[in-house]
């Protein structure tokens, strides 16, 4: 019985497939690295920000000089600048390729003259997109709040926000308007003020 995945030649195509959880599925991956002539797959189902990545350890143990490592996309095989470069010399070091099915760099990867350059501006670049998703969600969060619609984890109350709530309480505002203006939820609320929706409800009924 020939054993396909177990069979090393003079130039080994190796994939290696990443998911960030167990929600995820690989499938896509695996089956566009089969499609490259892949022999053998590892698979993680990690975050690239946990230091332990038993999938790419594997993967570099099995491969040899002449061998090529086949990734998906970039991010597949790290998300910052520092760990793809050193990833990338590391195999360059080894005699190891590094080949990308998808994306801006889809291609054969050598850490040498313009290849490096041209790498590092595209990590740079995808590292900087994360970044500009991250600000653009915490402006979406702050937007909703200023709209009166607390996303996310409620702001913890402190001090300050406590002396402006009992303020506001004692000149008659609601618990709905004082949570708002304060970015906290009405149960947050409702707890330092020693309140209870009951109490909610009656003022209410008297403004």
């Amino acid at each position: 019985m020939r054993q396909l995945n177990m069979t090393k030649t003079a130039s080994t195509l190796v994939g290696l497939a990443r998911v960030s959880t167990n929600a995820q599925d690989s499938q896509l991956q695996r089956d566009a690295l089969n499609a490259a002539g892949c022999i053998r797959i590892f698979e993680e189902k990690i975050s690239t920000r946990k230091a332990d990545r038993p999938g790419l350890a594997d993967a570099l143990d099995f491969l040899r000089p002449g061998d090529t490592l086949a990734i998906w996309k970039l991010d597949r095989l790290g998300r910052s600048v520092k760990e793809l470069l050193t990833i990338a010399d590391d195999l360059h070091e080894r005699g190891v390729g590094l080949r990308i099915l998808t994306g801006r760099l889809a291609g054969t990867y050598t850490p040498t003259g313009e290849g490096k350059f041209f790498f590092t501006m595209m990590a740079a670049f995808a590292e900087l997109e994360r970044d500009l998703i991250q600000e653009r969600t915490m402006a979406g969060l702050v937007a909703a709040r200023a709209q009166g619609r607390v996303g996310g984890r409620p702001s913890v109350m402190d001090d300050d926000k406590l002396a402006a709530a009992r303020a506001r309480h004692a000149r008659g505002e609601s618990p709905t308007q004082i949570a708002r203006a304060l970015g906290v939820s009405r149960a947050t609320l409702y707890r330092h003020l020693g309140l209870s929706p009951a109490d909610s409800a009656a003022e209410s009924t008297t403004q």
